[in-house]
């Protein structure tokens, strides 16, 4: 090769770079990590409740068992584990893409060509072998090894076996995130079921009390001192209070089936402990500080890892529009006879090229992804400001909301203590005349809903601290 076919191709190859290397201007936006140094109303204390195992947290033999069942058969949490198989088969393709491709052909050819062509014409004139003529057709054997390989020169599939990269340990800690909420939905609901037991008995035991009460309207008509009215009216008590018996019936067997249905199995018994949802009292919480949630929060450190693959995605649109080099070479055999394939030097190939290829008009699509690639980059960050102020709010609503219930359930108590001491005294005073049926019947409907109450105030209580061991990312580990 001459100087001058040298210098032209080297001119050509500096025109290219010098085109492609102007990638179009965009606008690249940063995440903000500051968050707060403590929660509203909360201390300082950088104990984190979320570090302790959650077998540590809940101490429910029941409901540790039921928690072991969810995390070994959960349907979508075993989806979750086949989706991280993915992506790391997926780093491992990227992976193999910067590196040289090494293969093995081989091939078998025979061709027939005219006579009169120049192709035929040389095949006639060229002996083979003194006093030989070429056979005729002609065959053609390869066997042969060979190599391709794309230099990196701008990192770009490096750039694209980090992101995939960053994807897959994003896909692990989305299964974290995963294992943390399928604890909290086992908990809450084993918690709700323990409250509907408990409403059912005491639906039970006001059933009884009701009835005791009707026999004595039943008694007082018959000396004539009450009328028929208030015999209907305590009936249709008995009646009513029958009926919600039936109803929390009902809610029971739907909460156990969305239990077994958490455990991925079909409908069942689920065993538990009624008494200890009376002697439940809440854990001490230790919330930590705020900046604690970006290392315990699954889903704050995938909205990370999803970030980091973002900008990477960016680098690598924008190495598209720079030249790639690539290189190939092979060595291998090749005759007209399977018999000559080893005969060398006469049947010995060999090649060695280099490709050097840029974009030079019509960029319009590389533009289009580099650009659409720098919008992903900008909603990745907005997703993460977004999930650590989530975060942030959660724990904050949470300890709220533990504080709150807690004064709420004492006085809720101590309004129970009130209404069940005042059934006896409007029983006692409608035996002796001095209070009539209708404040016996407001008094027992009073108590009833009251008991209710402080029920479902401890069910919210219990669901509060599932919430802020999970708000603070517990679980997972």
């Amino acid at each position: 090769m001459t100087k001058r076919n040298i210098y032209k191709y080297l001119g050509v190859a500096a025109i290219a770079f010098s085109v492609t290397a102007c990638a179009p201007s965009i606008t690249e936006k940063t995440a903000k990590k500051d968050v707060p140094t403590s929660y509203s109303n909360s201390s300082q204390d950088t104990t984190n409740t979320a570090q302790m195992n959650w077998k540590e947290y809940f101490t429910d033999p029941y409901l540790t068992a039921l928690i072991d069942t969810a995390l070994q058969n959960n349907q979508e949490l075993n989806i979750t584990l086949q989706e991280i198989q993915i992506s790391q088969n997926e780093v491992r393709a990227r992976k193999g893409e910067y590196l040289p491709f090494l293969g093995v052909r081989g091939a078998a050819e025979v061709e027939k060509v005219g006579r009169y062509t120049s192709q035929g014409a040389n095949d006639a004139n060229t002996e083979i072998k003194p006093g030989k003529e070429t056979p005729d057709p002609l065959g053609d054997y390869l066997l042969e090894a060979y190599a391709t390989w794309e230099v990196d020169i701008w990192k770009k599939l490096r750039n694209a076996k980090k992101a995939a990269l960053s994807r897959y340990l994003s896909s692990v800690e989305g299964r974290n995130f995963m294992v943390t909420n399928l604890i909290g939905e086992v908990a809450s609901s084993y918690y709700e079921l323990l409250a509907l037991d408990n409403q059912l008995a005491i639906v039970k035991r006001n059933i009884e009390i009701q009835s005791n009460a009707l026999e004595i309207v039943k008694m007082q008509k018959q000396a004539s001192r009450v009328t028929e009215l208030a015999v209907r009216k305590f009936q249709a008590e008995v009646l009513h209070t029958r009926s919600l018996q039936f109803d929390i019936q009902q809610e029971i067997v739907e909460t156990e089936n969305r239990i077994n249905f958490l455990l991925g199995r079909y409908p069942q018994h689920i065993e538990r402990d009624m008494e200890a949802f009376v002697a439940w009292t809440p854990n001490q919480i230790q919330a930590g500080v705020p900046a604690q949630l970006l290392d315990n929060r699954p889903d704050i450190k995938q909205a990370e890892l999803d970030l980091a693959a973002a900008k990477l995605d960016v680098k690598v649109a924008k190495a598209r529009f720079y030249p790639s080099l690539g290189i190939s070479a092979g060595v291998g055999f090749q005759a007209f006879n399977p018999k000559y394939l080893t005969t060398t030097p006469e049947s010995l190939i060999y090649s060695l090229a280099g490709d050097l290829m840029a974009p030079l008009i019509n960029r319009n699509e590389i533009k289009a992804t580099y650009k659409s690639a720098n919008a992903k980059q900008i909603q990745a960050v907005y997703n993460y400001e977004r999930t650590v102020l989530n975060a942030y709010i959660e724990v904050a609503n949470q300890l709220s909301k533990i504080d709150n219930l807690g004064k709420s359930y004492d006085l809720k108590a101590q309004e129970v203590d009130a209404l069940t001491s005042s059934i006896n005294i409007s029983n006692n005073l409608f035996k002796s005349a001095h209070a009539d049926y209708m404040e016996v019947l407001l008094t027992q409907r009073d108590a009833l809903e009251s008991k209710f109450d402080l029920v479902e105030t401890k069910m919210q209580q219990m669901n509060a601290m599932v919430n802020i061991y999970r708000a603070l990312g517990g679980g997972w580990n």
